[in-house]
């Protein structure tokens, strides 16, 4: 019996290490070794990722406001549950890698039928049929009908993993581990974005407003003064005309606005988990866009493999659906298991710990499936199917992000260009407006040209503040095409003092 289960064992140690399976290769991609806009945009290609670049437009309200979002926002709390998730299957997984123990202990009674056609002339008296007793050779009794005892033992369980068939699938549930905690941080970085658009679109939808109520003052002092005009016989109706069809474009603008205003602040209570009451409280402490005056770190094209979520999860897709096709290739080869059942067993309690009490069984064995009808060659070709379908979508998201990313870096350049050019627009206008002024003091004009240049000031501070929400908004799809974690740490957050 003992060289049975040696033979297996041996076997078994002799053969340990021969996984099968292709092992994985990370792959190799080749990229340009600089940006194409990065230069024309004035952007650094330092590729030391900043952290907490939101902090850069100086804005405390907006650092609270991530600060609290990462903490609160619920899908965040979702994927973070997700990493829990990913982490026990992976420890389920890694359990098969090691003997399975389990231990029993009980009492059992029993009494056997002596009408029993088997057990029957065994159990009944050969001899006295009157005195009832078990049958007995000499004064040794060879089975009696009714017998309890006590027991306590172990069952131990061990698949030897020969050909590396869980230790792949245990490989393929750390990667998908890995997978869980970079989606983690790429929605942290997706959701942290959205929250500091709408932040900023509240705010330049808000500083508009202020100059659109403000140009609505002076456009119906423009067509009141218009009106008196053609009264007195010098003005036309012409004129009547377009000072109220001026006056009707400023007036729709403002419940536009106003809409504005009311959908991204019910985006941003959804993004923080918070009552609207509290979301306004938060924003009366802000009233303008803010702006970012430091240059942003691009690095290099190459930097985007390490940084960015979906080049990341691509890759780990690869590397988990490889090890997902080795197990394929393992399981299709000879399983061995190893099984023991060491315990003790007695008829009391008190001899139960004895020397003689002790027993034990022990085997070993051998499975494998010799024909299957090509279920695990199918299973094979499809695992292999999928990695090269992994491998193409790998590529295929490389591309996208460096295109993507060479966009935002374009339209970051030609948003600041713009930002530039009607910021010396409106400091022409402000001298136009002071000139006007100056004139009228001096009787040389009347005040209908000054409020006219009035008005085109407005409009021109109205485009500066869409020009900032056009630059800050290609700031935020820069930063996100660049990736790189955004997650907070407690140990290092920015310092921020507007609690909300």
């Amino acid at each position: 019996m003992k060289k049975f289960i040696l033979t297996p064992v041996v076997l078994a140690l002799s053969l340990a290490g021969c996984a099968v399976g292709p092992d994985y290769q990370a792959p190799t991609t080749s990229m340009a070794e600089t940006y194409l806009n990065a230069e024309n945009a004035g952007l650094s290609t330092d590729s030391q990722h900043v952290e907490f670049w939101w902090t850069k437009f100086h804005d405390p309200v907006l650092n609270q406001m991530v600060q609290d979002m990462q903490s609160q926002n619920i899908p965040l709390k979702v994927a973070s549950e997700r990493v829990k998730i990913a982490n026990n299957y992976k420890t389920m997984v890694e359990s098969f890698k090691v003997p399975t123990i389990s231990l029993g202990a009980g009492y059992m009674n029993y009494q056997f039928s002596k009408n029993d056609s088997s057990l029957g002339p065994i159990l009944n008296p050969l001899s006295d049929s009157v005195s009832g007793l078990p049958p007995q050779i000499g004064n040794v009794t060879l089975m009696d009908n009714q017998h309890d005892g006590v027991f306590a033992g172990a069952s131990i369980a061990w698949e030897a993993d020969l050909f590396g068939r869980i230790d792949r699938q245990a490989n393929a549930a750390q990667i998908r581990l890995e997978q869980a905690q970079i989606y983690q941080s790429g929605l942290n970085t997706v959701i942290t974005a959205d929250l500091i658009h709408n932040y900023l679109q509240y705010q330049g939808a808000s500083e508009r407003l202020e100059l659109a109520k403000s140009n609505l003052e002076d456009q119906r002092r423009t067509l009141d003064l218009v009106g008196k005009v053609v009264r007195s016989g010098y003005g036309s109706d012409l004129d009547l005309a377009q000072a109220k069809a001026t006056l009707a474009a400023m007036e729709s603008l403002v419940p536009q606005l106003e809409i504005a205003q009311q959908a991204h602040k019910h985006r941003l209570a959804v993004l923080l988990g918070e009552p609207l009451t509290q979301i306004e409280i938060r924003l009366s402490k802000q009233h303008s866009v803010p702006i970012m005056q430091d240059m942003v770190p691009v690095g290099l094209p190459s930097d985007l493999l390490k940084r960015r979520t979906d080049i990341r999860l691509a890759e780990r897709e690869m590397a988990a659906l490889n090890e997902e096709l080795a197990a394929s290739v393992a399981d299709q080869y000879p399983k061995f298991f190893l099984t023991g059942a060491p315990g003790l067993s007695a008829s009391s309690f008190d001899d139960l710990f004895s020397s003689d009490s002790f027993g034990w069984m022990g085997a070993a064995g051998v499975s494998w499936n010799l024909f299957d009808g090509g279920r695990g060659e199918a299973i094979e070709a499809i695992n292999q199917a999928r990695f090269d379908s992994a491998t193409l979508s790998y590529q295929h998201t490389v591309e996208a992000a460096l295109a993507e990313t060479e966009s935002t870096l374009f339209t970051y350049g030609r948003s600041q260009e713009n930002q530039r050019r009607i910021d010396e627009a409106l400091k022409a206008t402000n001298n136009a407006v002071n000139k006007a002024k100056s004139l009228y003091r001096a009787g040389l004009i009347d005040h209908l040209s000054v409020l006219d240049a009035q008005r085109q000031q407005r409009m021109m501070q109205d485009q500066q503040v869409a020009a900032k929400l056009q630059t800050a908004q290609a700031t935020i799809a820069l930063y996100k095409s660049l990736g790189g974690d955004w997650t907070l740490q407690p140990e290092a957050q920015p310092e921020t003092n507007a609690k909300g």
